[in-house]
């Protein structure tokens, strides 16, 4: 089962909150799920007075915490995402927020009319997510809902769901892995 899916979007799309409903219907199915998060922006991931935190500050290129119920781990380095795909490889889904011109499957988020054009610059597209609010509902709305429409460019014939019908899209995530 090739279990990676990519959701690609600008920022504020709702990329994580569609992400955080679609753990939660498949921890309820029983899937271990793993997320890898792209953040182009940086981020600080140890809690400051921490011993790791303290530690990294300190110099360490890496730092590991591990309990019985959990590890973390942080470099001093970005991990290239097939190197981490590759460590996740035993879990059932790994869904990838990021990452744009990676070449994985992607459902692409579309917030406003002007983030149309995002789609022609991604390859692997297998969806495409709206939202109702965004004034885009004509991606939504088509004949089979798979048909052309005059907002892609030609040639992009894919499912598009709202981004509420979190279920529908869990769904066409399973299916689509399955099939590969």
């Amino acid at each position: 089962m090739k279990q990676v899916i990519q959701i690609c979007g600008y920022k504020n799309s709702g990329k994580t909150t569609l992400i955080a409903g679609l753990v939660n219907i498949f921890k309820g199915m029983g899937l271990q799920t793993v997320v890898i998060k792209h953040d182009v922006h940086g981020f600080e991931g140890d809690v400051e007075a921490t011993d790791t935190y303290k530690l990294r500050k300190a110099g360490a290129t890496a730092t590991a915490i591990t309990s019985p119920w959990r590890t973390a781990v942080v470099e001093e380095r970005e991990t290239p995402l097939a190197e981490l795909v590759e460590r996740f490889r035993t879990y059932d889904l790994i869904l990838v927020e990021g990452f744009k011109q990676e070449d994985y499957p992607k459902l692409v988020m579309l917030h406003q009319p002007e983030d149309v054009e995002l789609i022609t610059q991604l390859s692997g597209i297998v969806a495409l997510i709206c939202r109702r609010d965004a004034g885009i509902e004509a991606l939504r709305e088509s004949e089979s809902n798979l048909g052309s429409d005059p907002l892609l460019p030609e040639g992009v014939e894919v499912p598009r769901f709202s981004a509420d019908e979190v279920e529908q899209i869990a769904d066409f995530i399973l299916k689509h892995v399955k099939a590969q």
